[in-house]
């Protein structure tokens, strides 16, 4: 299975604060880039608990970051890393966030559904830092630890050919019913 590497809140965290003086810039899909206008509305910790398909419980938090872009795009430059940071830090005066959780953008505009994606790759590209993002994808934990998806197994049934028993009646035990 080709699955992303999740990027944590550690990692994503550090990037921006060794680039303060960059735009800091989103690109969604191939050539598709979040208005420069965007803001950072939200930031959420999420703890997850769930029990998957294979009945064992998993635990994990995500962190989402959540970007608006206003219908009038009167920005041509995205904001500076340094701005982003400093909303981080007001969200980290009442929320400490889990350095090891896994870092999810949620964005969406009147062309695209709103959706979580993770950051891919950070790109340096002239004053910019690119934030490449990728869908999220579904995936089964039950057969990535090598099991089933928790369906019982079909039992298998022996079948008998009774043209070739010598049983002339059905007995209890003789294996013709």
């Amino acid at each position: 299975m080709n699955q992303l590497k999740a990027i944590n809140w550690g990692t994503f965290r550090d990037r921006l604060e060794q680039n303060p003086s960059l735009d800091l810039q989103f690109q969604y899909a191939e050539n598709k880039w979040v208005a420069p206008s965007y803001h950072i509305t939200e930031i959420k910790q999420a703890p997850i608990v769930s029990v998957d398909c294979g009945g064992v419980k998993n635990e994990w938090t995500e962190i989402i970051v959540q970007l608006y872009e206003p219908e009038t795009k009167q920005q041509e430059r995205a904001m500076k890393v340094k701005k982003a940071l400093s909303i981080v830090e007001v969200v980290e005066r009442v929320l400490p966030l889990d350095v090891n959780a896994t870092v999810k953008i949620e964005f969406g505009n009147s062309e695209f559904d709103t959706r979580q994606m993770h950051p891919r790759e950070f790109i340096i590209n002239g004053d910019n830092l690119i934030v490449d993002l990728r869908p999220d994808t579904v995936q089964c934990k039950a057969i990535e630890r090598g099991g089933s998806c928790g369906a019982p197994e079909k039992q298998k049934v022996e079948l008998k050919n009774l043209a070739d028993a010598k049983v002339v009646c059905c007995e209890p035990g003789a294996g013709c019913c």
